[in-house]
């Protein structure tokens, strides 16, 4: 089956999972490229999204996989076919005519942004490295069978920590994506629990890149 690669930046991290998704059924519509369709009594579109995005991240890395109803062959010129089609924002980068399973998705680097109202002391970024070295990091996490303690530096492979002005600090995480998963946004909530001086006023955060569990990038 046919991976798409693409970027979601800008105001298009407003947009929801599943409005992502109509968004492309109906780019390859317009774009002239008739969408398999599951079978049963409800038929839907033959494209998936690996990793959902939440509202209000960004990315740089992906990943649809998708199938024709129709014959094609110039697959070099889809990309450029289906950003025409596109919102601003929503970006084709490169298509692969057969993608590794997703099982095999495993880790993911992310960058997290911290910014503050007010200047930072010098060894705020110094603080936030020594909590994320801790031997154990609870935060609680949100579950369909209700709130959970989750420990997650086990879920932490490598991270950087770095002051970029007087009121920001970037966090650079390699981190479990799958089984288990991290989501990025509890470091914030980590440094809020045990660093309340340093939580922070603002914070966003951005998928840079996908690995597998050897730390070669997935695709």
């Amino acid at each position: 089956m046919p991976r798409l690669l693409f970027e979601k930046k800008g105001n298009a991290v407003w947009i929801s999972h599943l409005d992502l998704m109509r968004l492309f059924q109906r780019a390859f519509k317009r774009a002239g490229l008739p969408l398999k369709h599951t079978q049963g009594f409800n038929p839907r579109p033959s494209v998936s999204i690996a990793l959902p995005l939440s509202v209000g991240v960004e990315s740089s890395c992906e990943l649809m996989d998708f199938d024709l109803d129709c014959e094609y062959t110039n697959w070099e010129m889809l990309p450029q076919l289906l950003n025409s089609v596109l919102i601003e924002g929503v970006r084709v980068i490169q298509v692969y005519h057969d993608g590794r399973k997703i099982r095999d998705l495993a880790l993911m680097k992310s960058t997290i942004t911290l910014k503050y109202d007010n200047c930072l002391t010098t060894d705020a970024a110094d603080a936030i490295s020594s909590l994320l070295s801790s031997s154990v990091l609870t935060v609680t996490k949100k579950t369909k069978s209700g709130p959970q303690e989750q420990d997650i530096i086990p879920m932490i492979r490598d991270f950087q920590v770095k002051a970029t002005g007087e009121s920001v600090i970037k966090i650079n995480l390699m981190h479990c994506c799958q089984n288990p998963t991290l989501n990025p946004m509890q470091i914030p909530v980590a440094i809020a629990k045990y660093l309340p001086e340093l939580s922070p006023d603002f914070c966003s955060c951005a998928r840079v890149e996908i690995y597998d569990v050897n730390e070669t990038v997935f695709r």
